[in-house]
């Protein structure tokens, strides 16, 4: 069965009869057979999934169906499914099946969605290739030599590769955003609060978000449409009214601002500046009002984001200790030993890096110099963040500074993989939403993102702005 463009598309041939929907169902699990060796999923519901397809065919028959019947979806490993296995792509979580679903996944489920499978990722979200899983890697599907980017990079490669139509994933400092950039597909941060993040598994809690990966984006929209919006279960999402985003509003000629920083750093590839400011100068060919804008603080965004992060894990994955769920050594010799000998046999390197340099930065000793200092430069940035949006609609910049790096290149230089994050924390330390969408490819044939960052709770711009250059590109 060939593949589908949009929801709407399904739909119509659903509601038509040219195709039903276990078929549509049996086509993406087909897929996903073809494509194991991508390493995509950690489990496909295979049996569960064509059930409920033949639920839907008869609530199509019926004419009770919900908004997205027909809707094939993929959940990052982060997200609570009930009775179905959650790991966190970590070995510390062997055997653990989620006691409850998540809110936006009720939410999904509640319109007829398909879950089909939980998807590979970075052990607990850390990670910007997908290397970190207690899996294995996940593959670029485009050159299986070349990351997907992370942590969320099963999710992306599932997208696409067809295996599914939507994946939700989880984007921290950038990990929804930076595997749709190296993949070529469209991946959307909302704004922080947005999206309940009741279900999702935390690594950094004033930074989580849930993000929605696509090929289309009106599709993107829609999910956004059904999932945000406030939440009993979760005390720090919005209450914000959620708009109609599935109504994509033609953009008015606005103030586009682009970060200076982004396009003249050393170590952005040449080819990606070339893209950015080819679309740069569409923009302004078009009618909007283009500037380039100096960031000051650019320089201290990233080390304020791995301070405040590496501080969270730490504090919110003290709870993994064996005692009660999940790995629990077989070394007990003593509870000290056990606790030791579980935690350090349960987590990766990545994830045992991270929660030591985040309990070297809550240590008394050091609280005031590293942690009270971070959050006041978060302070900072956040401030300058809103000024610039007192003067421009948008600010614009590339995704990422390389296209999909090879495997294995950066594993004995973190550092290095860390300023993969370069351009994608900006807006996670700030708080904005920001969508990547396709901006072309380099000389090797790999995709380059183009990012737009808005105002609080304005996806519905990001939206706008990113339908007028994906139809520029199609005329």
């Amino acid at each position: 069965m060939d593949t589908f463009a949009s929801l709407r598309e399904i739909q119509e041939k659903l509601q038509s009869g040219a195709v039903t929907c276990v078929q549509v169902v049996t086509s993406y699990l087909d897929r996903i057979e073809k494509h194991t060796h991508l390493n995509a999923f950690l489990e496909v519901y295979h049996q569960e999934a064509l059930q409920k397809a033949q639920q839907i065919d008869q609530k199509i028959s019926d004419g009770t169906a919900g908004r997205l019947a027909g809707l094939v979806v993929g959940l990052k490993d982060m997200l609570c499914y009930q009775d179905h296995s959650l790991q966190a792509g970590s070995k510390i979580l062997s055997g653990f099946e989620s006691q409850f679903t998540g809110t936006a996944v009720e939410r999904l489920l509640h319109q007829d969605a398909i879950i089909i499978g939980r998807q590979n990722c970075d052990e607990f979200g850390m990670g910007s290739s997908n290397e970190n899983s207690a899996f294995g890697a996940t593959l670029n599907g485009i050159d299986t030599k070349r990351v997907p980017g992370g942590s969320s990079g099963g999710s992306a490669v599932a997208v696409q590769m067809d295996m599914c139509h939507i994946s939700l994933g989880t984007d921290t400092g950038g990990s929804v955003r930076q595997p749709a950039a190296f993949t070529g597909i469209i991946g959307l941060k909302p704004t922080y609060s947005r999206i309940s993040r009741h279900g999702l598994v935390a690594y950094a809690s004033s930074f989580d978000s849930i993000g929605i990966f696509s090929k289309s984006l009106e599709d993107n929209a829609l999910i956004l449409e059904i999932i945000a919006g406030q939440d009993e279960y979760d005390s720090t999402v919005s209450r914000s009214a959620v708009p109609e985003f599935s109504s994509i509003k033609a953009l008015k000629k606005c103030k586009i601002g682009y970060i200076r920083e982004s396009v003249e750093t050393e170590g952005v590839q040449p080819e990606i500046r070339e893209k950015t400011m080819e679309q740069l100068e569409l923009l302004q060919q078009s009618g909007h009002q283009v500037t380039a804008v100096d960031f000051p603080l650019i320089e201290y965004v990233l080390p304020t984001y791995y301070l405040l992060t590496t501080a969270e894990a730490s504090s919110n994955l003290a709870r993994y200790d064996g005692v009660k769920y999940g790995y629990r050594s077989q070394h007990q010799e003593s509870l000290d030993g056990f606790y030791k000998n579980t935690r350090s046999e349960g987590f990766g390197n990545e994830v045992q890096k991270r929660i030591m340099l985040g309990t070297f930065v809550l240590s008394a000793s050091y609280y005031d110099a590293y942690y009270t200092k971070a959050q006041k430069v978060r302070r900072l940035i956040k401030d300058k963040t809103r000024e610039f949006f007192d003067s421009f609609d948008f600010l614009v910049m590339p995704t990422t500074p390389t296209t999909a790096f090879e495997l294995n290149k950066y594993a004995d230089d973190p550092l290095e993989m860390y300023w993969s994050d370069l351009f994608t924390t900006p807006a996670s330390v700030s708080g904005n939403p920001a969508i990547s969408i396709p901006n072309g490819f380099d000389k090797n044939g790999l995709p380059i993102g183009f990012q737009i960052i808005a105002d609080d709770f304005n996806e519905q711009g990001l939206y706008a702005l990113s339908r007028e250059i994906l139809k520029g590109r199609e005329n």
